[in-house]
């Protein structure tokens, strides 16, 4: 047995406990911060763990089918309604990148590329892949956005469920047994199909966004009437779980004191400016507090559309909201740090 297969095994066992631990522990979301937990714990310990590869990016594909059979025509007739907060999404993160910059840069002593891609609150991927291009410290820029989306994620359902008492254990779907066996076909179709043109095209976040479009002309043009079934979705959670959880495999004491403390740091911070621009965007009235809350926490993508599944909110809604937060940093990020660089910064 490969050292990979073994620590796979490691990390399935690991999470079933951590499943199953908080399942009778009547905890919000056992198969998400379950596996999540078990598997971060593990790690600390000095657990040899591995995310799920390539299933596990085929199961992110049935969030992106899930999103896209929520676009239905009404939904699409709202959309313009949205702009009303999609406009501040854009100060949202120039606030961000005001206040996390000086913070990984003169608080904790990063150089100039990692403090900036930390400071950036886009795709993981995409921030390790620039932040290497530009000569940052990738193993730092994981913790800290791995770290980031674990306090997000592990608070989002806590808050929702004091403060507008959120049902986040009722089933986010139908019964596997009630599912019409057609649309499960045109599902799986339209997951994978959609996950490989846009890996493809070369589009960001292809394993969710893909299905997601495909799933959304199948779901416009009437082919497509549900969403996926509930097990389908607790399999999603479990995959997810694992996936942040691993992250912390083979951390050092030194990586613990340093780039796990700055991304809790900033997940604090980012946690207040968050909250300034929720309650902003419920007293503007655009939109209900719930979803503006799971709209501008800057979580992971597809951390934020399984809690948003999960309490029932509006995908589409929340899903735009994080799509623009995404790619302005995608775009902007890079273009804003070589000018920095040409002006003597960094």
């Amino acid at each position: 047995m490969s050292d990979l297969v073994k620590a796979r095994v490691t990390t399935f066992a690991v999470a079933a406990l951590g499943a199953l631990a908080f399942v009778l522990a009547g905890l919000p979301l056992p198969l998400l911060l379950g596996p999540l937990m078990a598997c971060l714990v593990a790690a600390l310990c000095g657990a040899k763990m591995a995310n799920a590869g390539g299933f596990g990016a085929f199961m992110r594909t049935f969030l992106g089918v899930a999103v896209g059979a929520s676009i239905t025509p009404a939904i699409v007739g709202d959309l313009p309604a949205m702009a009303g907060s999609l406009v501040f999404v854009p100060l949202f993160i120039a606030v961000i990148a005001i206040i996390g910059y000086p913070l990984f840069r003169f608080g904790f002593k990063m150089n100039h590329p990692t403090a900036w891609y930390a400071a950036m609150p886009g795709g993981l991927q995409d921030m390790l892949v620039f932040g290497e291009e530009a000569g940052g410290d990738v193993r730092a820029l994981s913790l800290i956005h791995a770290t980031r989306v674990l306090v997000v994620v592990t608070a989002a359902p806590i808050l929702m469920t004091l403060v507008w008492n959120a049902d986040l254990t009722a089933p986010p779907g139908r019964p596997m047994l009630d599912a019409d066996p057609l649309q499960l076909v045109l599902m799986l179709v339209c997951g994978v199909g959609g996950w490989k043109i846009a890996e493809r095209v070369g589009l960001f976040g292809a394993s969710i966004l893909g299905p997601m479009i495909l799933t959304a002309i199948f779901s416009l043009s009437g082919l497509i009437t549900e969403r996926p079934p509930a097990e389908i979705i607790w399999a999603v959670q479990f995959f997810i779980g694992i996936a942040v959880g691993a992250k912390y495999t083979g951390i050092t004491l030194h990586e613990l004191k340093v780039d796990v403390l700055a991304g809790f740091v900033y997940a604090l911070l980012l946690a207040g400016i968050s909250l300034v621009f929720i309650e902003l965007i419920y007293l503007t009235g655009t939109a209900p507090a719930i979803d503006a809350f799971l709209a501008f926490l800057p979580g992971g993508q597809a951390e934020m559309v399984v809690i948003a599944i999960m309490a029932g909110g509006n995908l589409t809604y929340v899903i735009c909201h994080h799509l623009l937060r995404i790619v302005l940093v995608i775009l902007l990020a890079p273009v804003v740090d070589r000018l920095f660089r040409r002006h003597g910064g960094g």
